[in-house]
């Protein structure tokens, strides 16, 4: 079976970090085939490489339209035979062009629960509302922003003494535990998406 993921960054690639300790330690099943990232000097490329994975640049600003930017991404990922994308830490709105070619097979991390606080600063949204619980989302991504069928969430409470930065780290440890288990239900499939739900079958 194809268990070839792709992972997309922008910037310091912790949660790709994640997911290749997760599959190094054998919790994740999964071969992260390509590490893409819009930015060549992300982080997460010293990462991907450190650990001997492919890597490719592509600077949305060389394009002349995101759909001419998204091809590019899109050819990328299936010369490497990709079944699952991973978006981590990925700073690019993806439209019809990408979402298209990866049909409910696109996932990202949202640092909330969502639909609470969607797009940037999530954790100084939730902070500032005074929310008693904070948490992460893994969920599809479809064309509108942080809006896809919900996979999996993390509730984190909100303690008295946080900070904006405390709360932010503990959500981030709850990221990095969230997303690998994520992937890996959505690899082994037996799931189907029902409305806005995605619904798991029960294991025999």
């Amino acid at each position: 079976m194809n268990r070839n993921i792709g992972v997309l960054i922008s910037g310091r690639g912790s949660n790709l970090q994640a997911i290749i300790d997760a599959v190094g330690d054998g919790r994740l099943d999964a071969r992260i085939a390509l590490v893409v990232s819009n930015r060549a000097d992300a982080y997460g490329l010293v990462r991907a490489s450190e650990a001997g994975i492919e890597t490719m640049v592509v600077d949305h600003k060389a394009h002349a339209s995101r759909e001419a930017f998204e091809r590019v991404l899109v050819d990328g990922l299936r010369a490497r035979d990709v079944r699952l994308v991973c978006l981590a830490g990925f700073m690019r709105l993806l439209g019809a062009t990408f979402v298209g070619a990866f049909p409910n097979a696109i996932l990202n991390i949202h640092p909330a629960l969502l639909p609470a606080f969607p797009g940037l600063h999530a954790q100084r949204q939730a902070f500032d509302h005074g929310v008693k619980v904070a948490g992460a989302t893994v969920h599809f991504v479809d064309t509108n922003l942080d809006a896809g069928p919900i996979v999996l969430q993390a509730a984190v409470p909100v303690l008295d003494e946080d900070t904006e930065d405390t709360l932010a780290d503990r959500i981030l440890a709850q990221e990095h535990r969230l997303y690998p288990a994520a992937i890996q239900r959505v690899l082994d499939g037996r799931w189907s998406i029902a409305g806005r739900r995605v619904v798991f079958a029960e294991a025999e």
